[in-house]
Order: C-alpha cells, then structure tokens, then sequence
C-alpha cells in the first residue's frame, strides 16, 4: 500500500488544525494577557482559514499548518512567560 499525501495530506492537516485548536483555546481561558485570550486565537483562525483554502490547490502544504500552529503557539508561551 502505498501513501499519498495529495489525497490524505488536507484531511490530516486540517485534523492536526483542531488538534492544535485544543491548546489555543486552553491557553486563551488559562494565560491571562491580550496576547494569549485574543492574539493566539486569532492566529489559529487565520491557519485554519488558510488550510481550508489549500484544501485543494496545496493538498501537501496543508500538512506543514498544524506543525506551524504547535510551533507558534510554543514560541507565544515561551514568550509571555520570560
């Protein structure tokens, strides 16, 4: 069996989107700050608008977003907490 990610990458970068949504939306209830409760929020909502309109036109870009959110979402907390 072979993979292919121009018929799997969309769904499993918009599955990984909502996995990410999780850490958002916890970090936005338990960090307090405007960054954390409004910026971040913001930020995965402009990735996922972005996953869904490389939906088809980037199938295996798609996948790199959810690695992005993870990657965004860490740098934000190192940042908020220093």
């Amino acid at each position: 069996m072979t993979q292919d990610l121009e018929k799997s990458g969309p769904f499993l970068g918009i599955g990984g989107l909502a996995v990410a949504a999780f850490l958002y939306g916890y970090t936005a209830f338990v960090v307090p700050g405007l960054v954390c409760s409004v910026l971040l929020p913001l930020v995965w909502l402009a990735l996922f608008v972005l996953g869904c309109r490389w939906f088809t036109r980037r199938p295996v870009a798609v996948v790199a977003l959810p690695v992005v959110a993870v990657v965004v979402w860490f740098l934000v907390l190192l940042g908020v907490g220093a």
